[in-house]
């Protein structure tokens, strides 16, 4: 049901629509490709409600001209953004000037240079017939944001949550102990088959994740 992280995955990043190739997840009506873009590695997503084509990408970070080629294949009409760090938000102006609209959480809104939406925590986003709910998770930034597919083991959790431990909190505005009350008492609830999807590398799983919280309040980062 899950799709595997290809070896290399940047090889994937020129073809268009996810149509040429496995899904990196596809299960009842939900389909998720994965593209590796810009000089940081940033994971792009789309979600695409399979029932009625239509789309939204995780994160326009980089790369515009492929990920625009790539809204078009795929019917993308809304970006969600994980969080307003410049590694993630390269594409949002010519994701914008083409018609799609670029939402993020009012914390990180000032990071990006435009948007056209506010994400409240537990906001709601309607992909065709797929429900995508934001979770504020902040401690990577101010108004990270992660989204769970509802219905779906899926969550896609930007910076905040990646394998072995949350994001980097030695930058400016960032916080190790929120990012762990977050990652506590916002993600460690869901279910263990839960697929986690960052920002940067490879999947992991809740159940995979959440035995070590305390190694890494210990070790502090």
């Amino acid at each position: 049901m899950t799709g595997s992280n290809s070896p290399n995955g940047r090889s994937q990043r020129h073809t268009l629509g996810g149509m040429a190739r496995p899904a990196h997840y596809d299960d009842a009506g939900l389909r998720i490709d994965k593209y590796v873009v810009g000089p940081f590695d940033n994971n792009v997503y789309v979600l695409r409600c399979t029932r009625t084509g239509e789309a939204a990408l995780v994160d326009a970070a980089n790369e515009h001209d492929l990920l625009l080629d790539i809204s078009r294949a795929t019917n993308v009409r809304r970006v969600l953004t994980t969080h307003g760090h410049f590694d993630h938000i390269q594409a949002v102006g010519a994701m914008r000037d083409a018609g799609i609209d670029v939402a993020v959480a009012p914390g990180d809104a000032s990071m990006l240079p435009s948007y056209d939406l506010l994400v409240e925590d537990g906001a709601v986003f309607e992909v065709g017939e797929l429900r995508v709910q934001a979770v504020h998770t902040p401690g990577h930034t101010a108004g990270s944001t992660c989204f769970l597919v509802e219905g779906h083991p899926v969550l896609l959790s930007g910076d905040t949550l990646f394998p072995g431990g949350p994001g980097n909190t030695s930058l400016p505005g960032a916080d190790f102990g929120t990012i762990i009350r977050s990652i506590d008492e916002r993600l460690f609830t869901l279910p263990a088959e839960t697929l986690v999807l960052p920002g940067h590398g490879l999947d992991t799983t809740i159940g995979n994740e959440r035995p070590h919280l305390d190694e890494w309040v210990e070790r502090g980062w």
